[in-house]
Formats: structure tokens, sequence, C-alpha cells
């Protein structure tokens, strides 16, 4: 059982480092603090992310519009 447990926390470390690496480059990319990327680990809270981030102003965007 306790083969399982190492495993099991292998795996999701893994999984973590898979889908949140990618995420804080996205989100650094649009001008946002790449550790913003936690909160999608967080229920709940990460639909409400993804809509602030859908519809908020990208501070990216925004210095590029004004050179």
């Amino acid at each position: 059982m306790a083969a399982l447990l190492i495993v099991h926390w292998i795996i999701t470390l893994i999984a973590l480092f898979v889908f949140l690496f990618p995420a804080a480059k996205i989100i650094s990319k649009a001008g946002y603090n790449g550790w913003w990327c936690l909160l999608g680990v967080v229920p709940v809270v990460n639909v409400v992310m993804i809509w602030v981030f859908a519809f908020s102003a990208w501070p990216a965007l925004q210095s590029r519009q004004s050179q």
C-alpha cells in the first residue's frame, strides 16, 4: 500500500509540472506574474481566474498598443 502512495505522489507531481509550467509561461507572456497559475489548482477559484484573465486588459497588450 505504501508503494502505491509513493507512485501516486510522483504521478501527481509530474502532472502538476506538466500543466503548471506551461501555464506560468503563458500567463507571464500575457504580462501577469507567473505565480497566478497556482490558482488553477484550487477548485472553483480556477474557473473564476479563467474568466478574469479572459475579460481583463492584459498588460502585455497595453504596452504594445501604447508604442
